[in-house]
């Protein structure tokens, strides 16, 4: 019974939360509500999710989920909030392909990506307080290494990784 009721919740989080910081008062809401977790233990386990690679919502499922139940209710509760997306991104995918001639989609399309473009630099503008600007002074090692980072980005084949790695690497000589 518990398999469902963590499945259950966190496909409850996945559908009804957008990701990052907005899942966590239904975390905190459904762990004490069914009397998983105290709201300090709650903070721990998003303070973890925080640290560790991955979204918040699939390291605190899977951090709940191990907490109540062990690996299988990890498991369990990382499909649970998986789920909603899953089966979101397959029906847009083929919503997408039985639609991919349509003059209609094409243009809407052809709409939607300024918005993207325009997306990501408002999160980048947002990004600069508190990494190229700190504490309203310029710091001059993270604009080394944004700059080093996105010359490498774009006049190399390296993957993501490996630029992880190099930005880290100039952090720990530079910092």
């Amino acid at each position: 019974m518990v398999f469902v009721e963590l499945f259950t919740v966190f496909a409850l989080i996945g559908v009804t939360s957008f990701g990052g910081m907005s899942m966590v008062p239904l975390i905190n809401a459904q762990m004490i509500s069914h009397g998983w977790m105290s709201a300090t233990e709650v903070l721990d386990i998003v303070a973890i999710a925080e640290m560790t690679p991955g979204s918040l919502g699939f390291n605190c499922a899977t951090f709940a989920g191990m907490r109540v139940a062990g690996i299988l209710g990890a498991a369990v509760a990382n499909l649970g909030v998986l789920a909603p997306t899953f089966t979101i991104t397959l029906a847009a995918g083929m919503f997408m392909r039985k639609f991919q001639n349509s003059r209609y989609l094409q243009e809407a399309m052809y709409g939607i990506r300024p918005v993207c473009i325009g997306l990501l630099v408002s999160t980048i503008f947002t990004m600069l307080d508190g990494t190229i600007v700190v504490s309203g002074a310029f710091c001059w090692q993270s604009a080394v290494v944004v700059v080093v980072i996105s010359l490498l980005l774009a006049r190399t084949k390296l993957g993501v990784p490996a630029l992880i790695a190099i930005a880290a690497a100039m952090g720990l000589l530079l910092f």
